[in-house]
């Protein structure tokens, strides 16, 4: 079979290796649709934190059972699913706790081990989900929607609350999405003014162009009526940005860090203190968080594709990967069809 590699920063190329074979507790899937994410790209351009070269990326992914024990989870061959691609030990302080989207050796697939780019993979057949009759292009989507879920869901966000995400990449206006669900009154940041004018397709209630400083701060009290806002939702990775949460949350507000970098920052942090923040970290999500999710969008309440904006053939891998890295600011999700 074939697979996509990512050799060293800029360069992807689609090798043949054997096809795998499932061992006792183990499915082999074919892979139907695959998205590149922002840890894809960040991988692809040698910015992300985490990834080793060479290796398979891709751990958003839709699939069909070629082969399948019988097992107590009711899967078959010919069902299609999803996964949670985050291996835990089952053994740390944090699995202990039942914390396993925190393991302290966590491997995400595509990351620390080997992703689900290729014509075939296998799978521990606890970590699959039914797809519930969802599309295979909305079963890819549900992985970064989890990771938008999981992170609106640490805030404790009602209907009482403003909320500002900065981002307005997928992961950004999935979080959107979610806080609007949640009956919030949500506002979207970023530098890229094409994006912002899409998020408005999906129901936000306002857009900051994040184009200075001074612009910034500016717009997010005019939107607050000086207050800020009660929660901000960091999505993009950089120190800039997380700035941006800590300046924009109001007193007593909730900062939620969902995007990864490898760069610091060096603030005056006593402005935690002084606005008495509640400041949280988002990691990965819980299988629970995907079943809840696919149960959302099968009732209609979420057109999740509207997100995608460009499917290429497993064969244009690389070409994916470069246009997504040469136009990211007006490309929001790309799928690549298996």
């Amino acid at each position: 079979m074939e697979a996509i590699f990512i050799n060293e920063p800029g360069t992807v190329e689609i090798k043949s290796i054997n096809k795998p074979k499932p061992g006792k507790g183990e499915a082999l899937l074919k892979i139907l649709y695959g998205g590149i994410c922002g840890s894809d790209l960040g991988s692809y351009k040698g910015t992300f934190a985490y990834f080793e070269y060479p290796r398979t990326p891709g751990h958003e992914l839709s699939a069909e059972i070629i082969e399948v024990d019988n097992n107590d989870y009711g899967f078959k061959p010919g069902m299609l699913v999803t996964m949670n691609p985050y291996f835990n030990c089952g053994k740390c302080y944090s699995c202990q706790r039942g914390l396993v989207n925190a393991c302290t050796t966590n491997q995400t697939m595509g990351v620390q081990r080997e992703g689900g780019f290729s014509e075939y993979i296998t799978m521990p057949i606890e970590r699959l989900v039914d797809g519930k009759n969802l599309s295979p292009k909305s079963l890819a989507l549900i992985e970064p929607f989890c990771i938008s879920y999981h992170g609106v869901k640490r805030a404790n966000i009602s209907d009482k609350d403003t909320v500002l995400i900065v981002g307005a990449g997928t992961i950004g206006i999935l979080a959107a999405v979610a806080a609007k669900a949640k009956g919030a009154k949500v506002y979207i940041a970023d530098v890229a003014e094409q994006k912002l004018s899409y998020a408005l397709g999906f129901g936000v209630d306002g857009t900051i162009l994040n184009d200075s400083p001074e612009s910034f701060e500016k717009k997010v009290l005019e939107a607050t009526n000086g207050n800020g806002f009660d929660v901000t939702i960091e999505a993009v990775g950089l120190p800039s940005t997380f700035q941006n949460c800590i300046d924009a949350a109001s007193f007593g507000g909730r900062v939620v860090l969902i995007g990864v970098g490898k760069k610091n920052l060096d603030f005056n942090f006593t402005i935690i203190q002084k606005k008495e923040l509640n400041v949280y970290g988002s990691r990965n999500a819980l299988t629970s968080d995907f079943v809840e999710l696919i149960d959302i969008v099968n009732s209609g309440q979420i057109d999740l594709e509207r997100v995608i904006t460009n499917i290429y053939k497993f064969s244009d891998a690389s070409k994916a990967f470069e246009d997504f890295s040469n136009n990211a600011s007006s490309m929001l999700k790309v799928l690549i069809e298996f």
